[in-house]
């Protein structure tokens, strides 16, 4: 392995620009190496001092720590939307069990009631469920971070647009109007789902554009960088957030960029881990087309990934409603059962 691609690199937000407003070929440099080797960086003053986010967790584990009769009253397998609560062990990846429980939501908007036959896609738009009787400063918290993150997301997307030779704006109309951006409030729990074994998450690569990840001290998360047999993990660095890229991405640069496959290991028994994904995504009808390399970048993509199981597919709708559609199949059956008959296109 390249001894540079076993330990996962730190960038600095605060030094992207500079004092013109123009992006630091300096950062776009370290961006760009990062990008395409690991497909992982931990970035750094991104706007959030300590204190928010030791809300955020306290606030977090405050919702785990409820009662199990008050988070199932946010049961996921009521909305039709992939929106609430998921209780230990009914998250799939891989065909078997996570050894987590979890919150999901998304931008606050009404179901689409009518739309073609030919994008489903459209079901994921709908109402979060909230625990607004029992912890009703979950919503206010959880959104406001998510409004933070929209901007970091936003502002990274511009400057892996630079880094690939193109405007910064080039990404900006998928995520005009409304992005579909998602995040997760997660708990996990070791020695509890027996049939999750040590699999707190089993190895995948995320569905959108940029995943920002915070994680706690506790540790487990693994990445698998393109080219490379040997996971290596991200340690925790204390409020730092862990980037990487989802399929949109490696899609629109066929493998220049690539969406690295990682995995969490579950935390020993008796130990919780607790993190806050958060993944910037485009508007659901948004199709990505590949872009358009400089022959110096084209020379080293790779290609999108072979996987038979998990095609890449250059409609955001369609790819994310393929992965909701698998990792949450009583919410399929309950709701969309016409769905299971075949997998999305597009």
């Amino acid at each position: 392995m390249d001894a540079r691609s076993s330990s996962i690199p730190v960038l600095d937000l605060s030094t992207a620009r500079n004092g013109d407003g123009q992006f630091s070929p300096v950062f776009i440099s370290e961006l760009r190496d990062a990008a395409h080797r690991v497909g992982f960086f931990q970035l750094t003053s991104y706007g959030a001092g300590a204190e928010r986010v030791g809300e955020l967790f306290e606030v977090t584990r405050r919702f785990f720590d409820l009662p199990l009769e008050d988070r199932l009253e946010l049961d996921n397998r009521k909305s039709p939307h992939f929106r609430g609560y998921t209780r230990l062990g009914h998250e799939i990846t891989q065909g078997r069990p996570d050894a987590r429980e979890q919150l999901d939501f998304g931008p606050e908007r009404p179901a689409v009631e009518r739309y073609p036959a030919e994008e489903p896609y459209w079901l994921v738009q709908g109402p979060n469920l909230w625990p607004d009787k029992s912890l009703p400063e979950l919503r206010r918290i959880s959104m406001a971070w998510a409004e933070l993150l929209s901007g970091v997301g936003a502002e990274l997307l511009s400057a892996i647009a630079v880094a690939l030779e193109l405007p910064e704006d080039h990404f900006n109309d998928a995520f005009t109007g409304t992005p579909a951006w998602m995040a997760k409030l997660i708990h996990y729990v070791g020695g509890v789902v027996k049939e999750a074994g040590s699999q707190g998450v089993g190895a995948h690569a995320d569905y959108g554009f940029i995943t920002l990840l915070l994680q706690d001290e506790v540790g487990g998360l693994q990445v698998l960088p393109p080219g490379s047999e040997d996971w290596i993990p991200v340690e925790p660095l204390p409020g730092a957030l862990v980037v990487n890229l989802g399929e949109m991405l490696e899609v629109a640069t066929q493998g220049y960029l690539a969406a690295t496959i990682h995995r969490v290991e579950a935390p020993p028994a008796g130990v919780d881990r607790y993190t806050i994904p958060f993944f910037w995504s485009p508007r659901l009808d948004a199709v990505i087309d590949p872009v358009a390399l400089p022959p110096a970048l084209a020379d080293q993509a790779r290609g999108i990934s072979d996987d038979p199981d998990n095609p890449m597919l250059a409609s955001y709708g369609a790819n994310v409603l393929k992965g909701w559609l698998r990792a949450h199949p009583q919410v399929a059956r309950i709701h969309h059962p016409e769905l299971l008959q075949g997998p999305p296109t597009g």
